[in-house]
């Protein structure tokens, strides 16, 4: 209690009881109380065995102090761990007055329920008749304590001018969330990479890769950290034999600190350990609370490797242990550079991710700009979405920042966000980015704002789908012609055999991630996916979506017949399956939002109100197999493809007369080769082969009328600007390095590129430089022709090595050479 003469005072008197019932272990438990003669009196009247003690001395199951004495601390700690009851009532901010040392540490009241997470400060707050709510207010996100990092910071930092991370070890990020945990150093972006904290009476530092203890430049900052962690208490530095323990133990044995490897145990006044086991978690909790010192070290980055789609923050072994601390372990990296060192004031001055949520919090409320948060918005997102992920319900602070955040959603109107609404504000985008994650943690109360997404549809209790579960290409999307309304749960049913074997649900279609754009007209993000790991799968999604049935590479189970129970039925045609008729009648109609038209090699999928005029799907489809047997043709692959591609486009006439030179752009991407890719120039340029070939060949559309960018004035100029410019390989990029391959398909047609990409397909794929790749290429192409084309190649700065120009001197050289006009 914040003071000890409430514990006497008859107002409290029924708070006291209730309290007194809830801390005794069992039911004819004695009361201990201590000097606290009133409290005494008043609990023997109401019906408690009570027992006046000048101490603690174990006979009891609550004990009833005041907060001014630690002489019994051990003892106390032990008695609650043991399950005892402890009612303790005080104030630290006299005792501050007189007293120099930290409060959180040395007040003798805080020695006993830090333990517990719980301190006295040395502010002290309102006094007044205060109203007793039905419901428990929500906790504050960020309470200022009165702890002063400084004199922390400064035997942290003590003597170091800079952190050198450019070793082999890469080092992971870290979150900073506690109260009482704080950064030491960050990277430019506000990642942090050193971090450390305050929990009951001991302390923290967490490393970011355990290489770096024993790396000689960081050797200072480790020594300042165990020092700091060691805070004068006697014992010895323990080393967990999982570390690399023989060189870190040698290391600190050479600096005159008294170590030994071994795991925690009595004796150790600090434990270093990896972050890559919590087989000891609770006995570190413990030793931490106590005052021990904990030094733990490691990164995440490999760990998510091997365990994809596992949580991070709930799952890694060392973010069991720290989450309880305030700190967690990130899977993206920390650049492997020098960083100076701050110093005490500006390391002191780094924003808390507490602090500055509650302010976003705050000003979300107050429909105030984001201006005076002092991390920037996408570090804060960025965090606060991995904060998020934390499941910790069991924490107050953690549920608060929940609910408040789902207040703001709430209010602040983005959920309609569409063409017609966009999000333009960085805070709007923020929250947009937070929805989908609220709406997972949180469902039912993200339920009432759901209906803003779209008008009610009707659903239906079952619906029997038949997939074809086997796969002999990539992961592949199997649509059902069902949608799943927005924050409305659907069951999804399978046959037994299909669990476990990695096939997945997932709800929406649109996977791209735009987090990044200026204005949004969608979420960022709007697809769930959700394992078949029962013979039921629960799933739903705040966007809804279409609903698919994802199987994996080389799965084999044939064709599959499943149930989905609560979905709606989306508009769907397949060429050569669907009859006109039935498209017509019913199926353009049916109530879903979004249809699909499925061809041999392609899906179009769009909005719903876009099909449903449309009499006969037939002229569309056709015309797309035609497009992608030529996509095939070019790449040198079979047709149709055995992983059809998605889309969105159905005007023919259109598409006849205007081309569709973005969405080829798409599809050539698709089909282009590591072998004969030549990063960073060729990646949005030869995908444009594609894009020119189909409107040639399919579209009858010259390359010129396809894209502005290929009219003749415009080719020549960027030509002429090239080879003036010196013919630089660093210019030579989209446009410009398209006109090489331009050139060569107008003096030898499309049959060289389509032989060309159908052999690098035998080509046993091997570990290439850009130079090796590009020698190939140009070997290849000449071969191909029977002419010389090194000249060529050279004149637009290829690094063409003289060995290929000696082997290829036999061939005759190209007369029509192009660029001959340009040397």
């Amino acid at each position: 209690m914040a003071h000890e003469t409430y514990m006497e005072d008859p107002h409290f008197g029924q708070f006291l009881q209730n309290a007194i019932k809830w801390l005794k272990p069992k039911q004819d438990d004695c009361i201990g109380v201590c000097k606290l003669p009133h409290l005494a009196e008043h609990l023997c009247k109401t019906g408690f065995k009570i027992k006046s003690l000048a101490e603690y001395d174990g006979s009891v199951g609550v004990f009833c102090c005041d907060a001014y004495s630690d002489h019994q601390t051990a003892k106390l700690v032990e008695f609650v761990k043991g399950g005892g009851g402890l009612l303790i009532g005080g104030q630290a901010w006299h005792w501050s007055c007189s007293h120099k040392e930290d409060v959180l540490q040395s007040f003798p009241g805080n020695k006993i329920t830090g333990v517990a997470g719980i301190f006295f400060t040395s502010m002290y707050a309102e006094k007044g008749s205060f109203s007793v709510l039905q419901k428990a207010p929500l906790p504050s996100i960020f309470v200022r304590n009165t702890k002063n990092i400084r004199e922390d910071l400064k035997v942290l930092l003590d003597g170091m001018t800079q952190f050198d991370l450019r070793s082999s070890s890469v080092p992971s990020a870290l979150l900073v969330h506690g109260p009482l945990a704080f950064p030491i150093a960050q990277d430019e972006s506000g990642q942090v990479f050193l971090a450390a904290a305050h929990y009951g009476g001991g302390r923290v530092v967490v490393i970011p890769h355990e290489g770096y203890l024993t790396e000689p430049a960081l050797q200072r900052f480790i020594l300042n950290a165990l020092d700091w962690l060691g805070a004068g208490q006697k014992g010895e530095v323990f080393v967990k034999p999982d570390i690399e323990n023989i060189s870190f133990h040698n290391m600190l044995s050479s600096c005159n600190v008294a170590c030994r490897v071994s795991a925690l145990g009595a004796g150790a006044s600090v434990y270093c350990c990896s972050s890559y086991n919590d087989d000891q978690a609770e006995e570190i909790h413990c030793f931490v609370a106590e005052g021990g010192g904990l030094l733990m070290a490691g990164h995440a980055w490999w760990w998510s490797y091997s365990n994809p789609g596992q949580n991070p923050l709930t799952c890694y072994p060392g973010n069991r242990i720290l989450n309880r601390f305030g700190i967690g372990i990130l899977t993206s990296t920390v650049e492997q550079k020098l960083y100076k060192a701050p110093g005490v004031e500006k390391a002191f001055g780094y924003p808390h991710f507490r602090k500055e949520v509650s302010e976003f919090i705050n000003k979300m409320k107050m429909h105030k700009p984001l201006a005076q948060i002092r991390i920037p918005i996408s570090a804060l997102a960025r965090n606060f979405a991995i904060f998020l992920e934390m499941w910790a319900h069991h924490s107050s602070s953690y549920s608060s920042v929940i609910q408040q955040l789902i207040n703001a959603v709430n209010k602040s109107g983005v959920l309609q966000v569409s063409p017609k609404c966009p999000v333009k504000s960085e805070e709007g985008k923020v929250l947009l980015q937070f929805a989908d994650v609220l709406y997972k943690l949180k469902p039912r109360e993200m339920a009432r704002v759901i209906s803003v997404l779209s008008e009610p549809l009707q659903t239906i209790p079952f619906a029997h789908v038949s997939v074809d579960a086997t796969n002999k290409d990539a992961e592949a999307w199997r649509s059902t012609g069902l949608y799943v309304c927005p924050g409305k749960q659907v069951t999804v049913c399978v046959p037994s055999d299909a669990t476990g074997k990695n096939l997945k649900v997932q709800i929406g279609c649109h996977t791209d991630n735009l987090s990044e754009l200026d204005e949004l007209k969608r979420a960022p993000v709007v697809t769930r996916c959700f394992p078949i790991n029962a013979e039921r799968v629960e799933v739903s999604n705040l966007w809804g979506g279409l609903l698919y049935i994802i199987v994996p590479a080389g799965c084999k189970l044939g064709v599959m017949d499943i149930v989905v129970e609560e979905a709606a039925r989306a508009p769907y045609f397949k060429l050569g399956v669907t009859s006109v008729s039935e498209w017509q009648s019913t199926g353009r109609h049916h109530p879903g939002p979004w249809a699909e038209l499925e061809a041999d090699s392609i899906i179009v999928t769009v909005p719903s109100k876009d099909v449903r005029h449309l009499d006969d799907p037939t002229p569309l489809l056709t015309l797309w197999n035609h497009i992608m047997k030529a996509v095939a043709k070019l790449a040198g692959c079979p047709s149709p493809f055995l992983r059809p591609e998605r889309i969105e486009l159905i005007q023919v006439d259109y598409m006849k007369s205007e081309g569709i030179w973005g969405p080829i752009h798409e599809l050539g991407h698709n089909q282009q080769k590591e072998m004969w890719e030549f990063p960073p120039h060729t990646g949005e340029a030869t995908c444009n082969l594609w894009s020119v070939y189909i409107h040639e060949t399919v579209l009858h559309i010259p390359r010129e009328k396809a894209h502005g960018d290929l009219k003749p004035e415009m080719r020549e100029e960027r030509i002429k600007a090239y080879i003036n410019g010196g013919a630089k390989l660093e210019n030579w990029s989209v446009w410009t390095c398209l006109e090489t391959y331009l050139q060569l398909q107008e003096g030898f047609g499309w049959k060289p590129f389509i032989q060309l990409f159908t052999e690098y397909k035998s080509i046993p794929h091997r570990v290439m430089t850009k130079e090796e790749k590009m020698n190939l290429w140009a070997e290849k192409f000449s071969q191909e022709v029977k002419m010389n084309l090194i000249p060529f190649f050279k004149t637009w700065g290829w690094p063409i090595e003289d060995k290929l120009a000696m082997k290829l001197s036999f061939l005759p050289t190209w007369d029509k050479n192009p660029m001959m006009k340009y040397i």
